[in-house]
């Protein structure tokens, strides 16, 4: 190999007539016996040392292969094709000036992240603050400081929904020194981009989850916006967490990882180092209205809640409208024999969508919408709850004059989300409906209501996180709500004495936290115990079910199950959940189980995954 190879080297190397790519891991290893070696023909890009230890790590962590976990770092790239623009100068909205002066909290934060930095030894910092506490302009000022230094910092937001604000913000204070990376830029976007950091033209990397990987040469910060989302956790091989990988990699690199939330993970409140922004530097929280439904005649819209619109198209303001259910009706239901319609590959409802059709949100199957229930032939299916479109539809009917603009994952297929943020930000009388992205990390001036449409939505789920999850979406979004005027926020239940609503309504992070961490120590869950699911899939009922169970004895400390999980696109699945101290030992052990299993589970069309530390169960 070239005297210049070294670790990270991506290079190419003849395999008969095709040149094929490697990634070098180490170097000074002699060949194996009866190997040919052959020459490196060239080197293709260079890779900082750090990013090869930790996708190796990741592959041994989450129970993935090298090839894998080598290709998050070093993945494949188109060749140039010309000059093209910044995807950052697209997506980007306006950013905002540097404010004339920084609050007192926020002064000792970023002081107490600049020491780390110029500590050189690294740390792990969790930013705590309301929504409006200045979180956003610590990350600005700590990005500043590592660039005078000489390092790159990476600043990670949980959805690409959240890049545009996010971009603007950090290329109006640091211009062509930030670049952005994400899965919706096409393979030449983001070629050019990682071309630009492999080669320190950008050394600011603002992205979503996969931007932890990117190639910057001397990392000295990682700003985690919005830690607590669960968007941060992969769903395909390797399922990594972003959030865990950013704290991996500031310890290998000796870099400063800085974790921001106003709704933390009980998981970083009780292991992490505290930096308290305290509450908003422009006035107080909004007040928080419960709407009890239980004495409400009217949903998705009570009467409350459209008085607080008629107020809001009266002034001229801006409300967003949280609904965190697409689609016109989550289910239609017989009311003569009660059948539920159903996908024919899920044990799920079909969701009614405006156009007519009826659509599963898992496997993607869809359908003419039915006049007559197919069980037992009645007319007239009634449609059950209420969903984005459905919410749209009832606004445009009761207040015309209300500009209104959806933001859910049917209509960002279609729009781009930027362009639907800015033409919000330029209304006035306006409503920003949607799902949980409208929650999250947005900032725009004169919003003075926030609204959660249905806030039980979540709190039934069979999930220990159920209550955190809703929790966090109600806080997060009444912080939306009254941040450059007073503001108001209406949350609508029928559980209105719920631990979350109850608490949230009063946004009591730290109470709620408490409560929380209590609870999760008695049952053994996160962060006292990790967690390692095991999920077989079949087409066959009961076979999963069986597998795991001859698993099981196998397995090192506490398992639970095994349980049956919903059938999804046509398999029936079953998991097993193992609370441990050492996950790594207990993925070991499923994969060696199940390689040894591997042949019986194909003869018979059976799938396994195992995933440590599952966001969801």
């Amino acid at each position: 190999m070239p005297d210049d190879t070294r670790v990270g080297s991506v290079v190419e190397v003849r395999f008969g007539n095709a040149s094929r790519r490697g990634l070098v891991v180490e170097l000074g290893v002699d060949a194996p016996d009866g190997v040919d070696v052959v020459p490196v023909e060239r080197i293709v890009e260079e890779l900082p040392g750090p990013l090869v230890e930790l996708a190796l790590w990741i592959a041994d962590y989450y129970g993935s292969t090298p090839a894998r976990a080598l290709a998050l770092v070093a993945p494949v790239q188109r060749k140039p094709r010309g000059e093209r623009a910044q995807p950052g100068v697209r997506e980007g909205l306006e950013g905002e000036p540097e404010p004339a002066r920084f609050s007192e909290p926020q002064k000792r934060a970023a002081e107490r992240i600049v020491g780390a930095l110029d500590a050189g030894a690294g740390g792990n910092f969790l930013l705590y603050g309301a929504t409006g506490s200045g979180k956003t302009e610590v990350y600005l000022q700590a990005c500043a400081a590592a660039l005078e230094r000489g390092l790159g910092a990476i600043v990670l937001v949980p959805e690409i929904a959240l890049t545009p604000q996010a971009i603007g913000r950090f290329r109006a204070r640091f211009g062509e020194r930030v670049a952005l990376l994400h899965s919706g830029l096409t393979e030449a976007e983001r070629r050019d981009e990682r071309l630009r950091i492999a080669s320190g033209d950008a050394r600011v990397v603002v992205g979503a989850r996969s931007a932890i990987f990117a190639p910057v040469h001397g990392l000295g910060l990682i700003c985690v916006d919005e830690e607590h989302d669960p968007s941060y956790k992969q769903e395909s091989d390797p399922r990594y967490d972003a959030r865990t990988v950013a704290a991996k990699r500031a310890s290998l690199e000796r870099a400063v990882a800085v974790f921001g939330s106003a709704t933390p993970r009980p998981e970083s409140w009780e292991k992490l180092e505290r930096i308290d922004l305290g509450g908003r530097i422009a006035g107080k929280l909004p007040p928080v209205r419960v709407v009890d439904l239980r004495h409400e005649a009217g949903y998705p819209l009570s009467a409350p809640l459209l008085q607080a619109l008629d107020h809001v198209v009266a002034r001229g303001e801006k409300a967003i409208l949280l609904l965190n259910r697409r689609g016109v009706a989550p289910a239609l239901h017989c009311r003569a024999c009660g059948t539920t319609i159903r996908c024919a590959n899920c044990d799920v409802a079909l969701v009614l969508h405006g156009d007519g059709t009826l659509r599963c949100h898992h496997c993607g199957w869809s359908e003419p919408t039915l006049a007559d229930c197919p069980a037992c032939g009645a007319a007239g299916l009634a449609r059950i709850g209420a969903g984005t479109q459905r919410l749209e539809r009832e606004l445009a009917a009761a207040l015309p004059e209300l500009t209104r603009f959806r933001l859910d994952a049917d209509t960002v297929a279609h729009r781009g989300v930027a362009d639907t943020l800015r033409a919000f930000a330029a209304s006035k009388g306006a409503a920003l409906i949607g799902t949980q992205m409208v929650a999250k990390g947005h900032h725009f001036a004169g919003v003075a209501l926030a609204a959660v449409v249905d806030a039980d939505a979540g709190l039934g789920l069979p999930d220990f996180r159920a209550e955190e999850r809703t929790f966090q979406l109600l806080t997060q979004l009444a912080g939306r709500s009254g941040r450059d005027a007073p503001g108001r926020v209406l949350v609508q239940t029928f559980q209105p004495d719920s631990r979350a609503i109850d608490l949230a309504a009063r946004h009591d992070v730290a109470g709620f936290l408490a409560g929380e961490l209590e609870r999760r120590r008695e049952l053994g869950y996160p962060p006292f115990k990790h967690l390692v699911r095991i999920v077989v899939a079949g087409e066959e009922a009961g076979r999963a079910e069986q597998v795991l169970a001859e698993l099981k004895p196998g397995l090192p400390d506490d398992v639970l199950g095994p349980a049956p999980l919903l059938r999804l696109r046509g398999r029936f699945r079953a998991q097993l959940v193992a609370k441990t101290d050492r996950p790594r030992a207990v993925a070991s052990a499923a994969a060696r189980l199940l390689a040894a299993a591997a042949p019986a589970m194909r003869r018979h069309g059976l799938t396994a995954v195992v995933d440590v530390d599952p966001q969801g169960l």
